[in-house]
């Protein structure tokens, strides 16, 4: 469906939140990879426990295993020794103990283990300082996982602590959907690739790598179609054959109201536009629709051409989308409340994203400004360490006033 820019105002963030999850059909192939295959792929069915972790009750912590009373005996004799692996099977009475290791099977008649440095060793005998309660220091059969429990449920993106997980139930691979597929090129015919000559008026493309690699932080796979010409035809060409190839599209340039500007005729012509702008800054020209051709289709982001919108836009409306797209559970974007340092211009109507710097102090979150705002300032999210959210509804931030930011660093 067209949107006639002057029947319709831009569309606020959370607007063009619900029109792009009203269009989201999550991927449905699945497959099966090895173990060691499985970090950042999106789980497809729930993995269960078929055993329980730990096996066995066993010892937190090095030192003695005995039979936990507060009655018992402050001097027993070491009867045995329990390491990992190599378990003591012999009687352990209410006067004696076994030397045990961190990991090791607990003893059948014991029940507690007092830390080693809780003792005074005497010989063939230790003395306790104090009665030992029943429980203490000790790791119960299946505490972390019982058979039949869920270990990781379907929609997870794989981490490295999972591949342990799954490895510690004895998983040695995982169901999981096929990747997610993301086409992606600029357009403009001001700019110039890495190794290409710069003639006067033109600019190097950077939107495009910035764009590979938060694609990457995602666990998706690239297809790069390199720099599109400001040309209607080549565009077309451009988009149907990403929508040959990929399950999404995200292009940077070319959609706004410039009399160079395609990308929005094109995809009315190829398959539909929800929406084209944005009450957002920076970020207000951006297309949202979906591109069809013999019989496969594909959803297409349209960024503006600005680097920092590319990446703000990127943040607060792509990268979720495209977690729903890859059938992964959504990670937010993290968010902490930071004092703000130096009083802010802002108009409702709405919502601003501004570059900062935020610092811990006193247990305290602040955070200020990084300076120039211009959109086209890449070396400004370079030197940020979070974007400071202004919402749609409100006015002026005052010194000292509390606000939202959401921090970049373990950002995927």
């Amino acid at each position: 469906m067209s949107i006639d820019a002057k029947a319709h105002p831009p569309l606020t963030l959370a607007g063009a939140r619900r029109a792009i999850d009203a269009a989201i059909e999550p991927i449905a192939a699945t497959e099966r990879v090895a173990l060691g295959e499985g970090l950042d792929r999106v789980l497809a069915t729930d993995l269960v426990s078929s055993v329980a972790v730990p096996a066995h009750d066993n010892a937190a912590m090095d030192g003695y295993a005995l039979r936990g009373d507060p009655a018992s005996p402050r001097r027993l004799r070491i009867t045995g020794l329990a390491r990992a692996g190599a378990p003591w099977r012999g009687p352990v009475a209410a006067d004696e103990c076994v030397r045990i290791f961190t990991g090791a099977v607990m003893p059948a008649d014991c029940d507690a283990v007092v830390a080693q440095e809780d003792v005074v060793v005497d010989g063939d005998h230790v003395v306790l300082a104090a009665p030992i309660r029943i429980g203490i220091n000790r790791r119960l059969a299946g505490e972390d996982l019982s058979p039949g429990a869920v270990v990781l449920p379907a929609g997870r993106r794989l981490g490295p602590s999972d591949l342990g997980l799954a490895a510690s139930v004895g998983e040695d691979g995982f169901t999981v959907f096929r990747r997610l597929r993301v086409a992606v090129f600029s357009t403009g015919d001001e700019l110039r690739d890495i190794g290409q000559a710069l003639d006067a008026g033109s600019i190097r493309d950077s939107n495009r790598y910035t764009l590979i690699a938060m694609l990457a932080r995602l666990g998706i796979d690239v297809v790069d179609l390199g720099i599109v010409a400001d040309d209607p035809d080549t565009l077309e060409a451009t988009l149907l054959r990403a929508c040959g190839e990929a399950d999404a599209i995200v292009t940077s340039g070319g959609v706004s109201a410039g009399g160079a500007d395609y990308t929005r005729e094109v995809m009315h012509r190829l398959g539909g536009v929800s929406f084209w702008k944005l009450a957002v800054k920076p970020g207000r020209p951006m297309a949202f629709g979906r591109i069809t051709s013999r019989g496969r289709s594909a959803l297409l982001f349209g960024l503006p051409g600005n680097p920092v919108a590319v990446m703000v836009v990127f943040y607060a409306l792509v990268r979720e989308a495209l977690q729903k797209l890859m059938g992964a559970t959504v990670e937010p974007m993290s968010s902490i409340t930071a004092r703000c340092d130096v009083a802010i211009a802002k108009a409702a109507g709405r919502t601003e994203f501004v570059r900062g710097v935020a610092t811990r102090q006193d247990g305290i979150w602040r955070v200020r400004p990084t300076g120039d705002q211009g959109s086209g300032i890449l070396r400004s999210m370079s030197e940020a360490n979070c974007l400071i959210v202004l919402a749609h509804d409100r006015g002026p931030v005052a010194a000292g006033e509390t606000i939202e930011a959401w921090p970049f660093q373990g950002l995927a």
